[in-house]
């Protein structure tokens, strides 16, 4: 998928599988697994062992019907190397301005983490596509809330906690996108080979979001 369309995607579905610390082994398993379910934006997390090998047999192999990125991205250096691996996207856990600026500068949509309302202005003005909120489950709704309330110009994505429970409220708040995790990506269940049990929970969340 090229840039708008994986941007489009993101808006469909509002969904952004983080995928960290699967086996290299399962990664194309837990890739068509979500597919079925009906989530088609994955980012594989760089401090997963063979990160930069996924994601370059992944866009190869799935990249016409997945949107795949590079998460847990924490310097230029890291950026670059996702970039020349293959991510069309790339999500950060923190606000380094450098990386956002590299972003922009190779046309790559980038969401950083922030946590104030400094870093996420200062995030938007660096040129982030949409600014991750970091940790989410720690913070909750109602500091999610309160954040867009002066800045509601600038679009949101709620990363940690999200589950079927809460999906709604938390895009009836507004966000642009949700990361989601150990709640889809359940290790336990992949290592035993059951990637039916991704599928399912992907179409679950994608039915709680509607």
């Amino acid at each position: 998928m090229n840039r708008e369309q994986g941007l489009k995607e993101i808006e469909r579905t509002r969904i952004i599988a983080i995928v960290r610390g699967v086996k290299e082994a399962h990664i194309f398993s837990v890739a068509e697994a979500l597919l079925k379910g009906g989530v088609t934006v994955m980012e594989v997390t760089l401090n997963t062992p063979g990160a930069l090998t996924m994601i370059s047999e992944l866009q190869a192999k799935l990249g016409e019907q997945m949107y795949i990125g590079a998460g847990t991205v924490l310097d230029v250096e890291d950026a670059q190397k996702a970039v020349q691996a293959g991510a069309s996207f790339l999500v950060t856990p923190n606000l380094d301005e450098d990386v956002i600026r590299y972003a922009s500068r190779e046309g790559v949509p980038i969401f950083p983490g922030a946590m104030t309302p400094t870093e996420v202005v200062k995030a938007w003005k660096a040129g982030a596509t949409a600014i991750k909120i970091f940790p989410s489950a720690s913070l909750g709704l109602s500091y999610i809330k309160e954040l867009m309330g002066p800045l509601d110009h600038i679009p949101m994505m709620a990363v940690g906690g999200v589950t079927e429970e809460n999906i709604k409220q938390f895009l009836d708040l507004g966000c642009y996108g949700l990361g989601i995790g150990g709640s889809l990506i359940n290790l336990k269940e992949i290592e035993a080979g059951r990637f039916e049990w991704v599928t399912d929970k992907a179409a679950r969340l994608i039915a709680a979001s509607r």
